[in-house]
């Protein structure tokens, strides 16, 4: 086993962390992953991380075996009998190799589905309905209109609240959403869109529509009411492949 450099003296953009971050956990060989939980070499011959990760995978390859089969299932004591391998090292690979197959094994959880204004509305009352500060939250959607998630652009003063299109297009880009709807609440508990919000809505609609991105609703939400601005306001009409 020649891989006694240190992780320190290669360069930095051939590091294993380093090249995880830019290139992604796919891009590195399985010594080089071992070599991230590592942290540090040693073993015989002084070994680095990346050596050291080579030189388990070698033990754990013996009478044929594939060394990743042989890690699905080893205990703490058959690492540790690998020189290098103290109870800090075996604890860590152990607890990653038992996440991972809890990740593996668990169900994705079924999104909820926005079909009209009502569930749209219920998704983001608990952040918008009874603030004493306006706030601008927007649902993140799925080509069948399933819910990524939601989240608060903006917190703003108890009358008003400042938003750019760019944050909010720019946050639904970062999500990997093809479909949105934006809301925001009026502490006072009127839902009546102010000449701001209309603006606003207009804006995020042509910018929706340059982006391929539909739009489909800006919700008002107050006191345990909303009001959907696609069902109140003709603005919509003027993208008819939103509808």
């Amino acid at each position: 086993m020649t891989y006694s450099i240190r992780i320190a003296d290669i360069p930095t953009n051939e590091r294993p962390r380093e090249r995880l971050l830019t290139l992604g956990a796919k891009s590195l060989a399985t010594a080089e992953l071992l070599a991230i939980l590592l942290g540090t070499g040693q073993g015989k011959g002084k070994l680095s991380a990346v050596g050291l990760g080579h030189y388990i995978l070698q033990e754990l390859s013996q009478h044929r075996r594939d060394p990743l089969d042989v890690l699905r299932e080893i205990n703490p004591q058959e690492l540790m009998a690998i020189e290098g391998i103290g109870p800090a090292k075996a604890t860590t690979i152990l607890a990653a190799i038992e996440l991972g197959k809890r990740a593996f094994q668990v169900r994705p959880m079924e999104r909820i589905v926005i079909e009209n204004p009502d569930t749209a509305a219920a998704a983001l009352s608990h952040d918008l309905m009874w603030q004493t500060q306006e706030r601008f939250a927007v649902v993140f959607l799925d080509v069948k209109n399933r819910l990524i998630g939601t989240k608060i652009i903006t917190i703003g003063t108890a009358t008003e609240t400042l938003v750019h299109p760019r944050d909010i297009f720019r946050e639904t880009l970062k999500q990997g959403a093809t479909r949105l709807i934006v809301a925001h609440n009026h502490p006072s508990g009127s839902l009546d869109p102010s000449s701001e919000d209309l603006d606003l809505t207009e804006q995020l609609l042509e910018g929706a529509n340059y982006l391929g991105i539909p739009l489909l609703d800006h919700l008002i939400l107050g006191e345990g009411d909303y009001q959907s601005l696609r069902q109140t306001t003709d603005l919509w009409n003027k993208y008819p492949h939103f509808q």
